[in-house]
Order: structure tokens, then C-alpha cells, then sequence
């Protein structure tokens, strides 16, 4: 029974966290964005003390349920184990705790956190993070590429209960990073079980040492045991050893698999004896003080190409728009300054698969790697749109009001007279100043007798509206420069 709450739960959470990345309407964010909110990582990066107090507190009663039921890489690798059960049933045998392996994975996973210059290393391995990179660049263009033929479908027959949306497809770094992650864990998974969790994932490592702790648990009863070793061979964690009736509890993810597999009865999940906890306080050893000491330091560390074609009025399909150099990429509104962004933020790309106006993607550069950046050749960001500030569960983008955000500056224009259609094609054009949602930009009349667009960047709020709709190919005549600190007006 215990094992079917779990699969229930786990299966649950795994959907509605998917469908906060697949989902273009917006309406599970706002109705289960706080599944995003609850992840491990990206609350001690948010600083969120009231939800990593409550994941601390449900491990020290339960174990490691968060790892089974609440993050989605965790319930995702699950799915490879049970098809690898199908290929083959008793697959697993315990394996000692390589202790010296899981604290130098966390103890890399800190430094890496904490070194601007390769905390894109970290963001790979981190788990919620991991997953979010899988689902939106490869099942959210699947998701939509089906929304759209159901569209077509249906206004076939003359229906509307589907509606096309535009299909952006990712760049090839992101779909290479996002394939190797997926078939990667898929097949140590499929093969080792839960090898990833227990020995390389840093949240796998602080929840396993407090995971020892805690006040239920599974139990081998010896009276029981015929010593048939079938729950050892069952546990994807390689954490039983029958012979000896031993559970490593830093490694038990509670997933009850071995309670449903003992005909016996033998293994039952109960409070631990008053008795054994006072043991286990007192037999704490110089590895678990280092453990511990390195969980501490993770914490307290970690609180401190997409392409589209545009077409000309229906008509003829005009040249793409290549991004310009930018010598500062501009950062969501919310985000404050470029380094608490880039600080916080944990890569798992909630935003992107938010964003409606196709402006966030993730980056390809080295030092940020996967991280979301800015970039107007699709969409512009909309002053009346919040949606990456809502979602965003690491507080890397802090919640803003429509209202704020009209007023936060996080860019200015900046214009090329070089590239401009009025000098190279002598038209007349002011679309930049047309479509200014602020009114920051003035056609002014130069000595040649033409007007050329005037920025006024006391007022300008780097929207990039004028950037995405100049006409001027393949580089507009005006981009966005970012700012290192974001300003209100």
C-alpha cells in the first residue's frame, strides 16, 4: 500500500511539473508553480528558509520521500528502473557507500556553485535543473508540434478547441545538452538504478546524510528473514545488505520497493527504537562530521540558438535576423543586477518555457551556459507581460507586478546609423519610434535632410521592442545594451 501512495504521489508531481514546462497558456503555472517553488536547490537559492526548513523536517521523519516523490529527475529515473525491471527482474546487489566519491562530487558541485567563471558546471548536474533543460527543449517542441496538427484537425473540421502557437525550435547546443542529460541518466538508470542520486547529485548527498536520522523507516525484522535476499535485489539504491540485515539509510531513497517485494513480511516501515537513534548519535564518525560540514558550506555558499523565419506580409520570406554583439546581455525584469542573476539562477529554464514572446533562450556562452539571456529577433519583452518573474522558483527573477515592471529599467537602445534602412535604402521608416511602448524614441532631421531615430536613455526601459520590429536585415539598426544594475524610472 505504501509503495502505490508513493507511485500515485510521485507520477502526480512528475506530471504537473512537466506540464509547467510544455504548457503555453500559462494556466498550470498558475495553479502549480509552487511544485517549482518546493524544489530543493532552488529554494536555498532563493533563500526560501520556510521551504528548505519543511524539506529538512519531512527527511528527518520520513527519509528521502523528496527524492521519490517530489523531484522530478528522481521520479524520472524511477520510470528507467521499472523498465529495466522489465528486462530483467532482480537485477540490483548491494554495493558499500563510496563516501569518499559523494562528498568530493558535493564538495565540486560547491566550488563550482560558487565560481562564476564554471557554475554552468553546476547548473548541469543540479537535478531539478537538469530536468527542466529535458523538458523544455525536448518535450515542449513535441508537445507543441502536436498541439498544432490537433489545430489543424480541428479548424478542418471546423472547430476550435485547439489553436496553433508558433513553434520555436532550440538551439543545437541546447538539444545536444538536453539529449546527453536524458540518455545519460536514462542508462545508469535502466542499468545501476539509483547510482546518479547516491553518488553524484548534491541534493541526493545532503538529503541522504540527513536521511539517518530519521524517525521512520524501513526495518529488517531477523525473526522474519529466511534470508532469501530478494529485497536486495530489488533495491535500486544497492543499499540492503541482507546477509548482514543492514539498510544504508544515507542511501534509501523510501521508495517501499522492498516492502513489496518481501513475501515474508520481514521489512516494515516503522519508528526507529528510542534506543538505536541514541546509538547512531553516539557512532557518528570523522566522516560524518566532514559530511556535515560540507552540507553546511553548500548552503551557506549557495544562499551567498533558436531561429525563425519572419514573413513579410504574408508573402515572401525576407532574411533572418542574426543577434548583434552585445557587450552587456540585458536580464529579465525582477532580476535586480546581472550578478544576482546569474548567481541565482539555477538554469532550469521554468522561464523560457514561460516566456510567450519567445525572448528568453538559453545561452551558448561557456560561463553561462544554459542560462536563460535575452534576445529580441522573435518577440519583444511586453511591459504588460510578468510571466518569467512568477515562475522563476530561485528568486534569480523576483516577482514583479505589471505596474513595477513598466518602470524598471534593464537596458537602453542603442542605435547604428550604419545599418539603418533610411541611409542604406533612402526610405522613410521610424518603426522604432512608432512602436516604442514609452515614447523614448524621437525621429529627428539630420544635415543630410533625413530623419534618424534619437534615443532619450533616461527614459528608454530596454524592452527591445524597436530592436525586434526595425526591418533592417541581417542586423537591426538599433539594439538593446544591457545594464549591469537595474534601475527604476
Amino acid at each position: 500500500m505504501l509503495k502505490k501512495i508513493r507511485v500515485v504521489a510521485a507520477i502526480a508531481c512528475l506530471t504537473l511539473i512537466t506540464l509547467l514546462f510544455l504548457d503555453f497558456t500559462g494556466t498550470f503555472s498558475d495553479h502549480f508553480g509552487w511544485l517549482a517553488k518546493i524544489q530543493f536547490l532552488p529554494a536555498v537559492l532563493a533563500v526560501n528558509l520556510v521551504i528548505v526548513f519543511a524539506l529538512v523536517i519531512l527527511t528527518l521523519l520520513f527519509g528521502r520521500l523528496y527524492c521519490s516523490v517530489i523531484c522530478p529527475l528522481g521520479v524520472m529515473q524511477d520510470i528507467f528502473t521499472w523498465l529495466g525491471k522489465k528486462t530483467k527482474k532482480n537485477r540490483y546487489s548491494f554495493s558499500e557507500n563510496n563516501k569518499k566519491l559523494r562528498i568530493g562530487a558535493l564538495v565540486a558541485f560547491v566550488i563550482t556553485l560558487l565560481v562564476p567563471a564554471t557554475s554552468f558546471i553546476a547548473h548541469l548536474v543540479a537535478p531539478y535543473s537538469a530536468f527542466g533543460r529535458i523538458a523544455t527543449n525536448l518535450f515542449a517542441p513535441i508537445y507543441r508540434l502536436c498541439n498544432n496538427g490537433l489545430a489543424t484537425i480541428a479548424e478542418n473540421h471546423d472547430s476550435y478547441m485547439f489553436y496553433k502557437v508558433e513553434q520555436v525550435i532550440p538551439s543545437s547546443v541546447s538539444i545536444i545538452v538536453a539529449l546527453v542529460t536524458l540518455i545519460g541518466l536514462g542508462v545508469v538508470a535502466w542499468r545501476y538504478g539509483r547510482a546518479w542520486c547516491n553518488n553524484i547529485c548534491p541534493v541526493g548527498s545532503i538529503l541522504g546524510w540527513l536521511s539517518q536520522f530519521s524517525l521512520f523507516r524501513p526495518v529488517i525484522d531477523t525473526e522474519k528473514c529466511n534470508g532469501c535476499g530478494k529485497c536486495a535485489r530489488n533495491c535500486k539504491a544497492s543499499c540492503i545488505n541482507a546477509k548482514e540485515h543492514r539498510i544504508d539509510y544515507s542511501r534509501c531513497v523510501t521508495c517501499f520497493d522492498c516492502i513489496e517485494n518481501c513475501r515474508q513480511g520481514a521489512v516494515q516501515y516503522v519508528r526507529r527504537p528510542i534506543e538505536k537513534r541514541k546509538r547512531a548519535v553516539e557512532t557518528v564518525d570523522s566522516s560524518k562530521r566532514d559530511f556535515l560540514t560540507t552540507g553546511v558550506l553548500f548552503v551557506a555558499g549557495a544562499a551567498m540558438e533558436a531561429k525563425a523565419k519572419k514573413v513579410d506580409g504574408g508573402l515572401a520570406v525576407i532574411e533572418e535576423k542574426k543577434i548583434p554583439a552585445r557587450n552587456i546581455s540585458p536580464k529579465p525584469a525582477g532580476s535586480l543586477s546581472v550578478k544576482n542573476f546569474t548567481s541565482h539562477c539555477t538554469a532550469c529554464q521554468l522561464c523560457i518555457s514561460a516566456c510567450p514572446n519567445h525572448v528568453l533562450r538559453p545561452s551558448t556562452k561557456m560561463e553561462h551556459l544554459m542560462q536563460p539571456e535575452m534576445s529580441f529577433e522573435l518577440g519583444y519583452c511586453r511591459p504588460e507581460c510578468n510571466k518569467c518573474a512568477s515562475v522563476c522558483p530561485a528568486r534569480a527573477i523576483h516577482p514583479i507586478t505589471v505596474e513595477e515592471k513598466s518602470s524598471i529599467q534593464i537596458g537602453y537602445a542603442v542605435f547604428d546609423k550604419e545599418n539603418c534602412v533610411v541611409s542604406t535604402d533612402g526610405v522613410t521608416c521610424g518603426n522604432c519610434a512608432r512602436h516604442c511602448p514609452v515614447g523614448a524614441i524621437l525621429m529627428v532631421e539630420q544635415e543630410d535632410g533625413k530623419k534618424y531615430p534619437a534615443v532619450n536613455t533616461e527614459i528608454c526601459i530596454g524592452c527591445g521592442a524597436c530592436e525586434n520590429l526595425c526591418p533592417a536585415r541581417p542586423f537591426s539598426a538599433i539594439h538593446v545594451e544591457g545594464m549591469e544594475v537595474h534601475r527604476t524610472r
